[in-house]
């Protein structure tokens, strides 16, 4: 997509969203529509969806800025599969499986380092940032084998608008376009790729669903986070649909510095204003600290049961790494932190408790929560669609229309 076509689309966004500001609405599906309890607890529903949407769609990994530097790498366990993400001398991104091919150890503990050389602890085989396997420890010992052979297995990666996305099925076969539909050119207008990383933060809540609900969700704004940041947040929320991703905006706030201003006038920083959803699992937010932005970056995951999930929040900023605003920053965190943890994850960990109870056979969601149903009716049509159809299914969304406004 043209940098003139990503900006009219972006443009298209901001009118409707002035429009809806000015008339004091707000999107509105044609109907409520109800989600069975069971969804967010059951087992075996749950594990159909580890295998058959986390195993299968590109997952939000990790960000350009953790990353940056050339023989840098970043190790995370993501539903029981250790992937390991490493960017080589000339700054191509590269993922594997984290796994000898040896005995099966794991080559780094989970996090974020730089190396040239990836050596297992275990027996000392050596792999280089490609993945082949390039030295053995006493290899006359240990006998003639192919090391062509013996490489790391690799895993399907890109790296768009300063976020890099990785299939957890090495065999995989999905198209990134298809899956993506055009929404990493208009991320890539947010300016990710040259922020800095100020941040990380690991949270455990309620099933994964619980927990991704609230981030399509400005509804609960004013209630439940009523002591924090709510009062400044209206409830209504518009969603501009591109593929199975969706962008969130409402409050008028920032909107309404465009009015009266020429529209080649209006600056990206506004113009990508809102919560930009990746679907299956991640939310950007940003968040303005003095003269510069930080963004919050969640990335929840399924835990280790239908009544677990594991989320990932990284900040990242276009300030300096200067010891005044990394303390800003560090203040921003703290409280962004307090928000998920102790508002958001607390309130769905009771919605996790109560849902198991057996009261309530389905859950209702209004006709002003269509960002969840949006999320909800792709996972449906994700669990029935054959890896073979796969790509075709986000192709038919992308010929539906990228945008759909209403």
């Amino acid at each position: 997509m043209g940098d003139e076509d990503v900006r009219r689309k972006l443009l298209v966004m901001a009118e409707r969203t002035i429009a809806h500001n000015k008339a004091g609405t707000s999107h509105q599906t044609e109907s409520t529509t109800t989600i069975p309890a069971a969804n967010y607890f059951d087992p075996e529903r749950w594990r159909r969806e580890v295998d058959l949407i986390f195993k299968r769609v590109p997952l939000l990994v990790a960000t350009t800025a953790e990353i940056r530097e050339p023989n840098a790498y970043k190790a995370i366990e993501i539903c029981g599969v250790p992937v390991l993400m490493s960017r080589d001398a000339h700054g191509v991104v590269r993922a594997f499986v984290n796994m000898c091919s040896h005995r099966g150890a794991m080559l780094v503990d989970e996090g974020v380092g730089s190396t040239r050389r990836f050596v297992c602890p275990y027996h000392a085989w050596t792999y280089d940032q490609t993945g082949d396997l390039v030295g053995l420890f006493k290899q006359g010992d240990f006998g003639e084998v192919d090391m062509s052979c013996l490489g790391l297995t690799s895993l399907p990666v890109t790296e768009r608008a300063g976020l890099i996305w990785v299939v957890l099925s090495p065999n995989s076969t999905l198209d990134f376009d298809s899956f993506l539909a055009g929404y990493d050119d208009m991320l890539n207008v947010c300016g990710f790729a040259e922020m800095n990383h100020f941040g990380s933060r690991r949270l455990v809540g309620p099933n994964w669903k619980v927990s991704f609900d609230g981030y399509v969700d400005f509804y609960h704004l004013p209630i439940l986070h009523k002591n924090t940041f709510g009062p400044n947040f209206p409830a209504d929320a518009l969603f501009h649909r591109v593929g199975p991703h969706q962008r969130v905006t409402g409050p008028r706030g920032p909107w309404a510095k465009l009015e009266g201003i020429p529209q080649d006038e209006w600056p990206d920083s506004v113009l990508t204003g809102g919560v930009w959803s990746i679907f299956p699992h991640a939310s950007i937010a940003g968040f303005e600290i003095g003269e510069h932005k930080i963004y919050q970056v969640a990335r929840i995951y399924p835990g280790d049961s239908a009544d677990e999930s594991v989320s990932y929040l990284d900040f990242i900023s276009t300030a300096p790494l200067t010891d005044e605003y990394v303390s800003i920053a560090e203040q921003q965190i703290a409280f962004l932190e307090h928000v998920v943890r102790d508002e958001d994850y607390a309130t769905g960990l009771k919605i996790q408790r109560n849902v198991k109870t057996g009261a309530k056979k389905d859950l209702v969601f209004g006709r002003n929560e269509g960002g969840a149903q949006y999320v909800h009716g792709w996972l449906d049509a994700i669990l029935e669609t054959p890896d073979h159809e796969l790509s075709d299914l986000f192709r038919r969304g992308i010929d539906a229309g990228r945008i759909v406004n209403y």
